[in-house]
């Protein structure tokens, strides 16, 4: 089946509010680091909600960025080692902030600031793809 938006290849999650894209390459992190925040946000108390792995479709909806999962996979994140997991899942998020995972050369801490995606400026989080992820949780969630 045919997504009947454009994908993109990422994770999208909420926690709280905040709707979460997670870019960067293949195998950099993307999966491990959603199913982290969504670990550790609903241990302090936090709604958290996967919205997609994988595939991730945005439109654009009155000025706001939307993420929803690919229909076929929806609710399925993977985790290295183990498989696919199905996990209860939010069908649509409005983004509020994007995460990108960059080579471990390009950045050594994470850095905040701003990215502007279809027109929609949204708060940016750059993060090195080998943080160790309980550090790089706990200062991304402190910031949402």
């Amino acid at each position: 089946m045919r997504a009947p938006f454009p994908t993109i290849h990422g994770c999208a999650l909420i926690v709280g509010d905040a709707g979460l894209l997670i870019r960067g390459a293949s195998g950099s992190g993307k999966s491990s680091l959603t199913l982290a925040l969504l670990e550790q946000a609903q241990a302090q108390g936090r709604f958290a909600r996967l919205v997609a792995d994988d595939r991730v479709g945005l439109t654009l909806n009155a000025g706001q960025l939307i993420a929803a999962p690919h229909p076929v996979i929806a609710g399925q994140i993977e985790k290295r080692g183990i498989g696919i997991l199905s996990l209860p899942h939010q069908s649509a998020v409005k983004l509020t902030h994007v995460i990108d995972l960059l080579p471990e050369t390009q950045s050594a801490a994470p850095q905040m600031g701003r990215i502007t995606i279809q027109g929609v400026e949204l708060g940016h989080f750059e993060i090195p793809a080998g943080a160790p992820l309980k550090a790089a949780t706990q200062a991304l969630l402190a910031k949402i």
